[in-house]
């Protein structure tokens, strides 16, 4: 057997080591510390924009918090982009909420603007006003902020920018996760960046982010002994998880360069066989390429081959690959939510692959998914493989 080729491995500099270590030397290994304090900065200082940053224990711990942050309580209703994973829109339920989804549109894959103006309409009609819209950077590419905020504006509704698969990415030369009134980030061993599990939650409202962090380390109220108002949560970053992070921001501006480049190989490789598309970069749109992806149309294929024959392909040779987001209006937990929308993610969901990414691929091993993929557009049934 073949080594195996991951789809996003995490991918160490080797500058994480120094941090990680002095957290062991100093003894710093309980949850905060100088490492913790050192990546808010190194995040705040990166994103700019007046931002602010409370390092958490993940993104979905970020989003709970952001919806506690802005009032949602039992009974209301969240707008969420129905294409994402599900930490994205399990939060909502978390506190009692429920979540309204909105389908993508064709050109960043992300949340529709005039399937999310629609959805407000229709929900304000029925007596229930949205108390946040969540829109997610697919991929690495950014949602079509300016419309999105615009009718946000427009109804007083709070925007929760849901950055995770981000992080590097730009919109009209504003980095990704400056954008909602609060934003979320992450830090999971599969991302652009890693500090091993963990994320983070950025406004620029310093109250937000101080409220956050009283909050994420169980609401403790200043007192001598353990004193407790308010319910609270264990969702702060470790200081050794925040060192590795420290190392990573070092060499974020590399990772993306890589994953860019990586998407251009693929692109230039594959996008000449029939039935295989990329996803094309908007002006004034730069995403990161956190995964490389490609739809698949089985029509405009030789011998109907679709995502699935190519993943089987793939894993037949040791070589991870994975379908895109399958939506969240199409998954049994929320088979009873609205959706509002044309159905354009479940199209995206039955063609989309997602290819091996890594930053830390070598140039041999993006040759053998190549070289695989292109193999099974030449075989004369999938039976034969």
């Amino acid at each position: 057997m073949n080594a195996k080729i991951w789809l996003s491995s995490p991918h160490m500099c080797g500058k994480e080591k120094e941090f990680v270590e002095d957290a062991f030397t100093t003894n710093w290994i309980a949850p905060l510390g100088p490492n913790v304090d050192g990546f808010e900065n190194d995040l705040e200082t990166y994103l700019g924009e007046g931002m602010h940053v409370a390092a958490l224990s993940s993104g979905t711990a970020a989003i709970h918090l952001a919806l506690i942050l802005l009032g949602v309580q039992n009974g209301d209703e969240v707008i969420c982009q129905s294409m994402t994973f599900s930490g994205s829109a399990n939060p909502i339920v978390y506190q009692g909420a429920t979540p309204v989804f909105v389908d993508s549109e064709k050109e960043t894959w992300n949340m529709s603007p005039s399937f999310l103006e629609e959805a407000i309409k229709d929900r304000i009609k029925k007596g229930k006003k949205p108390k946040a819209i969540i829109p997610v950077h697919l991929y690495g590419m950014p949602c079509k902020m300016h419309e999105i905020l615009s009718i946000a504006n427009e109804y007083e509704i709070p925007v929760i920018e849901d950055a995770a698969e981000a992080l590097g990415s730009m919109y009209f030369g504003k980095k990704t996760g400056t954008f909602g009134t609060i934003s979320i980030l992450s830090f999971n061993g599969n991302k652009i960046i890693t500090t091993s599990g963990g994320g983070a939650i950025v406004s620029n409202n310093k109250t937000y982010i101080e409220r956050a962090k009283f909050l994420s380390t169980q609401a403790r109220d200043p007192a001598p002994h353990y004193e407790h108002s308010h319910i609270g949560y264990n969702y702060r970053m470790s200081n050794v998880c925040a060192g590795i992070g420290r190392g990573q921001m070092t060499v974020l501006e590399d990772r993306v360069k890589k994953k860019r480049a990586i998407f251009k190989n693929y692109q230039a490789a594959l996008n000449n066989i029939s039935g295989i598309s990329f996803q094309n970069e908007p002006e004034n749109f730069y995403s990161n390429r956190w995964l490389t992806t490609i739809l698949i149309d089985s029509a405009k294929t030789p011998h109907t081959i679709n995502n699935e024959h190519i993943r089987l392909v793939l894993e037949k040779s040791n070589i991870e690959s994975r379908p895109l987001w399958k939506p969240m209006h199409l998954q049994p937990v929320f088979k009873d939510a609205a959706f509002y929308g044309d159905r354009t993610s479940d199209k995206l969901f039955e063609q989309g692959l997602c290819l091996p990414s890594g930053s830390n691929l070598t140039e041999e091993a993006i040759e053998t998914v190549k070289s695989k993929i292109s193999l099974a557009f030449t075989l004369e049934s999938f039976s034969n493989l």
